[in-house]
C-alpha cells in the first residue's frame, strides 16, 4: 500500500512550510522592518560586514528558499488538481443497472470486470534527465521530440552531437541496413535473421531525434575540425577526454565523406579515450593506429609520389595526390616527452596536419573544455567560444559501431535474435477477412468498420476515411501493437517510441498518448480498439482489420497451398503494396521491416525454384528484386535464369546496372560502405 509513503510525505511537506517560517519569525523576526533610513544606508557603506547586516543576509536567504520550496509545491499541486479534474470530466456516469451491480459487488470487483483499456489521468510532466535527447520535451505538442533544436544538435545519454554530425549518424545507420539488404541471402526454409538485431541504443536515439524533420544540406563535418586553431591545439579542462571521443568520431565520419581526410592516433589514446572496446573496435575503423608519437611524426613527413610511400587516409588503390588531403593526429600529453611533442608538432605545421593533444601541449596553444564541450581560449577571453561533440565511452562505442567495417565473422549462433513477425508463424492471428475455410462473421454487426493500413503510409481507416491522429506517439502505439498481435508492455512500449530517455518519464506520457488515441477512435466509433489486461495492451482482432496481418495469412496461404505459382504470387504482390512503414523513420521500425520483407523474399525465391517454365520463374525473381534492388543474392539468380535462356547480354546489362546503383547509394565494391547522404533517410 502507498498511503503511509505518501501521508508521510504530506506531513514532510506540511512541516518544511510551516516550520522554517515560524521558527524565522520567532527568532529574527520579519524579513523587513521597513525601507532603511540614509543614516542606515551610509553606516552600511562605511562598515557592511556587521554582525547585524550579516544576520539580515542569512536570513533573507532562508526566507528567499522557502519561497522557492512553496512556489514549487505550489505549482505541483495546481497541475495535480488540473489533472484530476480533466479525469473527472471524461469519467462516464454509470447507468442504474451498473450503479446497482456496483453497489452489490463492489468497486474492486467492477473495476476489474472488463479489459479495454480505459483513460488513465495524465500524469504531471517530470523533468527529463540530464543527457537525454534534446528533442523529448514533455511540454511539446509532438511528444517524442522538441520543434526547435537546442543549439543545433542532439543531446542523448553520454553526450551531445552537433546537428551535422548526427545527421551523418543517421547516414551511417541507414547503410547498415542497406548493408544487410544486399547481403541477405533468400532461403525458403530457414530464413537467417542473425544480422537483424536493432542498432546501439545512442544510435537509436540519434534517430529518434532526427526522425520526421526536415533535412538539412548534408555537412562534411569539417566545420567542426575548423573551430580549432590552424596546427593543433592542447585540451585541458574536464571535458578534454569527451571532447577527444567527439573529435575521434567526427574525424571518421568526415574521412568517410571525404578519403582524403585521415586520423592518426596513437594506442594509449585510443585505450584512454574507448577503453576495453578499442582493441577489438579499432582494428574495424577507417583509422591509422600509431604506437607512439615518432611513428606519428614519421607517418607526418612529406611523401613523394615516386617514392611509392604511405599516406594516412588514402586507399592503395588510390592515386597519390601529395599533401592536399587534411591529416588529424590526436593523442594525449602522456604519449611522449616534450621534444617529441613539440617535434611533432613542427612536422604537424609543416605538412598542414591538425595536432590535438588532450592535455597540455608544450608549444602551446591550451584551450580549457568544459564538460558540455565548450572550447575557451583563456588568452582571447571575449573570442566566441566553439561547442564541439563530446561523448563518454558507451556512446562513443555506440556510434563507432555503426561506422567500423562489420565482423568478418558471422555472429555465433547463440546470439539472441530480435522478437520479429514471422509469416505462417502460429502466434500470428489470421485477419477475419482471410481465411482457408473462407470469410468469418463477426457476432454482431458493427455500427463502423476500422482498418488500419501500415504497409506504406500508416493510417487508420473508419469506414474507408482516414482518421486523423495527431500524435506521433499514438500512431507509433498503433503500428507496434499492429506487428506484435500477442501484445506488448508498458516498457516495450516506452522504449521503443521514446529510446534514450530514462523510462520512469515516460509512463505518463505513454498514457497520455493511449488515452488521446482511444479518444480520438470513440469520436468516430464506439468500438474497443486496444484492449488491456495483465500490463499488455493488444489489439482486438474482432473490431480492427490489419492489412500486416492479411499479408501473413496470404503468405502462409501461398506457401502451403496447392495452387499454381503465379497465382500464389500474385496474390502476396497485391497484399505487400509497400514497405512497413514506409513513410516513416523510426528507428524501431528498421529490423520488423527488414523481417518483412524477408519473408516476401523467401517465398519469392521458394515459388521461383518450384515452377517448371524457367520464363515464369524469372518472372518472379524479377519481382523480387523490384521488391529489394539492393539484394545481390537476387540479381545473381537473375542474372543465371537469363543466362540460362542464352541472354549473356542481359545478364550482363544487369550487373552492370546494379554495380551502378550500389555505388550511387554509397556502395563500393568492398564489404563496407562508404559514407553517402542520398537517399539514406528512409531506407
Amino acid at each position: 500500500m502507498r498511503w503511509p509513503r505518501q501521508l508521510m510525505s504530506l506531513l514532510f511537506v506540511l512541516a518544511f512550510l510551516v516550520g522554517p517560517p515560524t521558527v524565522l519569525l520567532t527568532v529574527i523576526g520579519p524579513p523587513l522592518r521597513g525601507w532603511p533610513t540614509t543614516d542606515q544606508l551610509r553606516a552600511w557603506l562605511q562598515q557592511p560586514l556587521t554582525e547585524e547586516t550579516l544576520t539580515a543576509g542569512l536570513a533573507l536567504g532562508a526566507w528567499l528558499i522557502w519561497l522557492l520550496v512553496a512556489y514549487t509545491v505550489a505549482v505541483r499541486t495546481i497541475i495535480r488538481l488540473h489533472a484530476t479534474t480533466a479525469w473527472l470530466r471524461r469519467v462516464p456516469l454509470p447507468t442504474p443497472l451498473q450503479a446497482t451491480a456496483s453497489g452489490m459487488a463492489g468497486a474492486a470487483v467492477f473495476g476489474i470486470t472488463t479489459n479495454t483499456i480505459t483513460d488513465a489521468p495524465p500524469q504531471p510532466a517530470q523533468p527529463a534527465a540530464t543527457g537525454t535527447a534534446a528533442f523529448h520535451d514533455e511540454t511539446a505538442p509532438e511528444d517524442h521530440r522538441d520543434p526547435v533544436l537546442r543549439e543545433d544538435g542532439v543531446a542523448v545519454a553520454g553526450g551531445w552531437l552537433p546537428r551535422d554530425v548526427a545527421e551523418q549518424v543517421t547516414a551511417a545507420a541507414a547503410l547498415v541496413w542497406l548493408r544487410r539488404r544486399r547481403d541477405y541471402q533468400p532461403h525458403p526454409t530457414h530464413p537467417d535473421d542473425t544480422d537483424l538485431t536493432p542498432l546501439p541504443p545512442t544510435v537509436t536515439a540519434v534517430q529518434a531525434a532526427l526522425a520526421d524533420t526536415p533535412t538539412t544540406p548534408p555537412s562534411d563535418g569539417i566545420a567542426a575540425l575548423e573551430a580549432l586553431p590552424a596546427g593543433g591545439v592542447g585540451l585541458t579542462g574536464p571535458g578534454a577526454l569527451p571532447v577527444g571521443r567527439g573529435l575521434l568520431v567526427t574525424a571518421i565520419l568526415a574521412g568517410q565523406r571525404h578519403p582524403s581526410t585521415s586520423l592518426i592516433v596513437t594506442k594509449a589514446t585510443l585505450a584512454l579515450l574507448l577503453g576495453p572496446a578499442a582493441k577489438t573496435l579499432g582494428r574495424r575503423l577507417p583509422l591509422t593506429i600509431v604506437d607512439n608519437v615518432d611513428d606519428a611524426a614519421q607517418l607526418l613527413q612529406p611523401v613523394s609520389p615516386a617514392a611509392g610511400g604511405f599516406i594516412p587516409g588514402q586507399h592503395q588503390d588510390e592515386p597519390s595526390s601529395g599533401r592536399s588531403h587534411q591529416t588529424i593526429v590526436l593523442l594525449n600529453e602522456h604519449d611522449g616527452d616534450e621534444k617529441q611533442l613539440t617535434r611533432l608538432a613542427e612536422t604537424g605545421t609543416a605538412t598542414a596536419a591538425l595536432t590535438v593533444v588532450l592535455g597540455k601541449r608544450p608549444d602551446g596553444p591550451d584551450w580549457h573544455a568544459n564538460s558540455t564541450g565548450h572550447l575557451h581560449d583563456p588568452h582571447h577571453p571575449g573570442m566566441p567560444s566553439p561547442r564541439l561533440c563530446v561523448l563518454d565511452q558507451t556512446a562513443a562505442t555506440d556510434l563507432l559501431t555503426v561506422i567500423a567495417r562489420p565482423e568478418p565473422t558471422p555472429p555465433h549462433p547463440a546470439t539472441e535474435r530480435p522478437s520479429l513477425p514471422y509469416a505462417g508463424s502460429p502466434e500470428l492471428p489470421l485477419s477475419r477477412q482471410v481465411d482457408r475455410h473462407g470469410p468469418q462473421r463477426l457476432p454482431t454487426t458493427p455500427q463502423h468498420r476500422l482498418h488500419l493500413r501500415i504497409l506504406g503510409d500508416p493510417q487508420l481507416l473508419i469506414d474507408d476515411e482516414p482518421l486523423a491522429i495527431r500524435r506521433s506517439a499514438s500512431l507509433q502505439v498503433l503500428v507496434y501493437l499492429a506487428i506484435h498481435p500477442n501484445g506488448a508492455n508498458t516498457a516495450q512500449l516506452t522504449d521503443a517510441i521514446w529510446p534514450g530517455l530514462p523510462r520512469r518519464s515516460l509512463t505518463g506520457r505513454l498514457y497520455t498518448a493511449l488515452s488521446d488515441l482511444r479518444s480520438t477512435i470513440r469520436a468516430a466509433s464506439d468500438l474497443p480498439v486496444i484492449d488491456h489486461s495483465d500490463d499488455r495492451y493488444r489489439l482486438n482482432p474482432v473490431h480492427i482489420d490489419i492489412d500486416l496481418w492479411q499479408l501473413h495469412a496470404t503468405t502462409h496461404h501461398a506457401a502451403t497451398a496447392l495452387v499454381p505459382a503465379a497465382a500464389a504470387w500474385q496474390g502476396v504482390l497485391n497484399a505487400y503494396p509497400a514497405d512497413l512503414a514506409a513513410t516513416r523513420a523510426w528507428p524501431w521500425l528498421d529490423p520488423h521491416r527488414e523481417a518483412t520483407r524477408r519473408r516476401i523474399l523467401d517465398l519469392c525465391v521458394a515459388l521461383a525454384a518450384k515452377d517448371s517454365d524457367p520464363h515464369r520463374s524469372l518472372q518472379l525473381l524479377q519481382d523480387g528484386i523490384r521488391i529489394d534492388p539492393y539484394n545481390a543474392d537476387l540479381h545473381r539468380l537473375v542474372g543465371r535464369a537469363l543466362t540460362a535462356l542464352e541472354e549473356p547480354e542481359a545478364a550482363a546489362e544487369l550487373q552492370h546496372r546494379y554495380q551502378q546503383f550500389l555505388t550511387q547509394v554509397g556502395f563500393d565494391n568492398g564489404p563496407s560502405p562508404r559514407l553517402s547522404f542520398a537517399n539514406t533517410r528512409r531506407l
